[in-house]
């Protein structure tokens, strides 16, 4: 009487709450499947490979990593180059002259010489007029009084401004320094990994002095040479000399360490390669090359200050150092291991969209795999089945041979 209270009273719970408190086991079912079998194997082999050759080996996922490198640069250039009719040494081409790691390498120049202030026309044909109302739309933020400056009473003139006089003419310039292709770069990179207090240089501290004074880097037969020639880098990015000292141009110099740590440390070494950084506004009209203006002041015994503007065009090199470093761990080891194995289960998970989905033996499977067992059970039941259980005893003693299994595809011998 109790139970079947009880059952009734369960019966009346929403059936939300009665899906809620539910519990769920795994059953294993044995499927003999020559097919099934081999796709789970191919699969499991195929999770296995993908973390050895991947995440162990590719992605060193048995590592700590450092990525927090710190460095230092230092920079120096050699060469001498000729621009018009002048010698051009390293002070007169290298801007700024500290060394850093970013610094332009004058290739050519417009030299604008003893500029004055006062009041001038303009050389742009962007200010040229033939009335002063002109020159008022025209000048904007430019300084100056609105004429319009008409020689030998030409019909075409030029706006008047106020400020260093005469103006530039950036159409003149002269031919670039063919040298140039010529100049070396020396670089010194020195880096650190904190978390492992490894510090290491672009080149071993045991070359000679000869040996760096001549040689020239070559990936192949100079790969820890620290000096490049400017024409060696070109020729990597495939540019021509001519076409980079036209208009000016900016190239990484990339430093990239990637740092194996279970080996000695010795075999931390850097990398080079070279990118054109400007690329992206190769073909712009707006902006193209790269050019800057800078200024030299003097003053003449009267007082008058004057100066001479030089606009320079010029190869920037930025230098750029990037890289990490790996040691083993045994808490990434650990973690990406148990990854690894929890992965293989999703073999099992593929055969069994297999088996329950486009298997022929579908229903089959449906129905040894998924089984409900109420958590209520009325005395009768109970009855019938101890009576079941105690007929599978006995059906046990009499087929040994019986171990659970099904089959899909395979007949078992004995049960023909």
């Amino acid at each position: 009487m109790n139970t079947k209270r009880g059952g009734k009273m369960w019966s009346r719970v929403p059936r939300f709450i009665t899906d809620f408190f539910v519990y769920e086991t795994a059953k294993s079912v044995v499927v003999k499947s020559w097919s099934v079998g081999i796709i789970n194997r191919v699969v499991q082999l195929l999770i296995i490979l993908y973390f050895i050759c991947w995440v162990f080996m590719h992605e060193k996922g048995h590592q700590q990593r450092d990525t927090g490198i710190e460095s230092a640069v230092m920079s120096k250039v050699k060469g001498l180059g000729k621009f018009n009719n002048r010698v051009m040494d390293v002070a007169d081409y290298v801007v700024p002259s500290q060394g850093g790691s970013s610094f332009s390498v004058i290739t050519s120049m417009v030299i604008t010489a003893n500029q004055t202030q006062g009041r001038c026309p303009e050389t742009d044909p962007k200010f040229k007029c033939t009335t002063d109302d002109e020159c008022m739309a025209k000048l904007g933020s430019n300084l100056g009084n609105g004429t319009c400056l008409n020689n030998n009473n030409e019909t075409t003139g030029w706006c008047e401004i106020e400020g260093w006089c005469p103006a530039e003419d950036d159409t003149v310039s002269g031919k670039p320094m063919k040298e140039v292709e010529n100049f070396t770069i020396f670089v010194k990179n020195s880096i650190r990994f904190p978390l492992f207090n490894v510090t290491r240089g672009n080149f071993p501290s045991s070359l000679n002095q000869s040996y760096i004074q001549s040689c020239h880097y070559d990936s192949v037969d100079d790969p820890f040479c620290p000096i490049f020639k400017v024409g060696d880098i070109l020729r990597h990015i495939n540019q021509s000399f001519d076409s980079i000292t036209d208009k000016g141009g900016e190239i990484g110099i990339n430093i990239n360490w990637k740092c194996n740590l279970d080996y000695n440390v010795m075999y931390c070494n850097p990398n080079y390669f070279f990118t054109r950084l400007d690329a992206a506004f190769k073909n712009s009209a707006a902006s193209k090359g790269y050019n800057f203006r800078f200024a030299k002041y003097y003053q003449s015994e009267d007082g008058t200050e004057h100066r001479t503007l030089h606009k320079a065009k010029a190869i920037r090199f930025e230098i750029i150092v990037s890289g990490n470093a790996g040691k083993f761990s045994t808490v990434p080891f650990l973690i990406n291991l148990v990854a690894a194995f929890t992965s293989v289960g999703l073999a099992t998970v593929f055969c069994d969209i297999i088996l329950l989905n486009f298997h022929k033996g579908a229903d089959e499977y449906k129905a040894k795999k998924f089984e409900e067992v109420s958590g209520i059970v009325s005395e009768s039941a109970n009855n019938r089945l101890y009576e079941g259980s105690q007929m599978s005893l006995k059906a046990l003693e009499k087929r040994s041979n019986d171990s659970g299994t099904f089959s899909i595809g395979r007949q078992d011998p004995s049960n023909q």
